[in-house]
């Protein structure tokens, strides 16, 4: 649904239209998105238009893309390390060579 309406208003209807869903359903599901302050709801007549909020987007999306950054520094720092013991493998200990 939000993907949808990243594309601009959209009543309920054509929210739930390419989904298994009935209006009732979907209109549970504008409810929680509308909660969670990712869209606006705007009621003209009997048409519920929504549409897109994009500043809870955009704070998690930042709040991804530190998690993002740190992921990435601490994956390439393994992959490294393991790219270095590849290349300097170590001989297998066996019983009896210790010193």
């Amino acid at each position: 649904m939000l993907r949808e309406l990243a594309r601009g208003e959209r009543t309920v209807g054509q929210l739930a239209e390419p989904f298994a869903m009935s209006l009732a359903a979907a209109s549970k599901h504008v409810r929680t998105l509308e909660n969670a302050g990712l869209i606006r709801r705007e009621i003209r007549g009997r048409t519920h238009l929504c549409r897109l909020e994009p500043g809870p987007l955009a704070s998690a999306n930042a709040w991804l893309a530190f998690y993002e950054r740190f992921w990435t520094q601490h994956l390439d720092a393994l992959e490294h390390a393991l790219r270095t013991e590849g290349a300097h493998p170590s001989k297998p200990s066996r019983k009896g060579d210790d010193p």
